[in-house]
């Protein structure tokens, strides 16, 4: 992200997280892809993390991660490998969402 990019982040639609690379961030990508159909998800790979980020919403469900992953995941592992995020985050038991509210 340029100075210009960064500066002026806040006018912009975008939420999501930014994830620390590896194994939980590739899974990330694959699920935010599998769990907001219809919606452009961009990846930026900054090799030491990934930002993942869509506009408006996005939601990753604990199945989707489970299945990405091979194995068994709880939602609250989620927090060991996000780095930062975008908007505000909701989380459940089943899912994590990433959201927007825009104040007018």
């Amino acid at each position: 992200m340029g100075t210009n990019e960064i500066s002026t982040a806040h006018l912009n639609n975008r939420v999501g997280p930014v994830m620390r690379a590896g194994e939980m961030a590739d899974a990330v990508v694959e699920a935010a892809h599998e769990d907001n159909p219809g919606k452009e998800i961009r990846v930026d790979d900054k090799r030491a993390y990934v930002r993942i980020e869509t506009d408006n919403e996005m939601i990753l469900r604990r199945e989707t991660l489970e299945r990405a992953l091979g194995r068994p995941f709880k939602m609250p592992d989620l927090e060991i490998g996000l780095s930062s995020f975008a908007g505000r985050v909701e989380t459940q038991p089943d899912l994590i969402r990433f959201y927007l509210i825009k104040q007018v």
